[in-house]
């Protein structure tokens, strides 16, 4: 079975949830993130048995959404070095588009307390995807000026990354599941296809909720890695990733530069 079809199966089989209600319940901005990777058969398997109170994000009668967004970085891919080191007063930038709605936001991601990550955004114009605008600069000096007391050094668009994601969210305890497939890492010079699996992320206010926990009992265990730094590594491979150097050779076909 594609991931494509996985994913359609299990969004069709919930009752749907408005971005409204996932908004004022669940909009969790400062949460514990965890990752997995899934096969479709493993995904299957977890969208069974996942509770009845998981509902899926539904907008204008879609289920799932195409997701685009452009990263930032310098020339000499200062943060994505400064992911690959752990350290933390790190943060990743980014524009990302809603290509099913037209919405455009700009997005700074930080690491709070305890290894949180917080989402900062603002909206953005759909034809400035691709750079910062006065008003993002703005708006990202401002962040990293409170959260780590510094100013940014300059930064470019170094990334395209696209794909496909369903949202499944419980509104009680505003637990959320992204599913993404389809991903595809685009840069100036190529474009490369992720592999047929799926990136699942569970995002919690505690670091631990039922979508985790059905993991767990299906013995799929949480990844390090993030979407930015594998792509990072996949289109530039004379770059260090001793960090994700297995995850990239057992899933995504990845090999260093000589």
């Amino acid at each position: 079975m594609k991931a494509r079809e996985a994913l359609e199966a299990a969004v069709a089989a919930r009752e749907p949830i408005g971005l409204q209600e996932v908004n004022e319940g669940a909009a969790l901005q400062t949460r514990v993130d965890h990752k997995y990777l899934l096969t479709p058969e493993q995904f299957t398997a977890l969208a069974a048995k996942l509770d009845d109170r998981f509902r899926v994000l539904t907008i204008d009668g879609r289920r799932t959404f195409r997701y685009e967004s452009v990263y930032f970085d310098t020339p000499e891919f200062e943060q994505y070095r400064a992911h690959r080191q752990g350290r933390r007063r790190r943060f990743k930038v980014r524009t990302r588009t809603y290509a099913d709605t037209g919405l455009c936001m700009f997005e700074i991601k930080t690491k709070g307390r305890r290894g949180a990550t917080v989402k900062h955004r603002i909206p953005h114009q759909m034809d400035d995807a691709g750079r910062i605008t006065d008003d993002a600069q703005a708006f990202l000096d401002g962040v990293l000026a409170a959260e780590y007391s510094m100013s940014p050094t300059e930064l470019h668009p170094v990334m395209e990354s696209d794909y496909r994601r369903a949202t499944f969210v419980d509104p009680i305890d505003g637990e959320r599941l992204t599913c993404d497939v389809d991903l595809l890492y685009t840069d100036e010079a190529r474009a490369l296809q992720g592999p047929e699996l799926f990136v699942i992320e569970t995002k919690t206010a505690s670091g631990r909720g039922a979508a985790s926990t059905a993991l767990s009992e299906l013995g799929i265990r949480p990844v390090s890695m993030s979407k930015y730094c594998v792509g990072i590594a996949m289109l530039n491979p004379e770059l260090p990733a001793n960090k994700w150097s297995r995850l990239l050779r057992r899933n995504f076909g990845w090999e260093p530069a000589a």
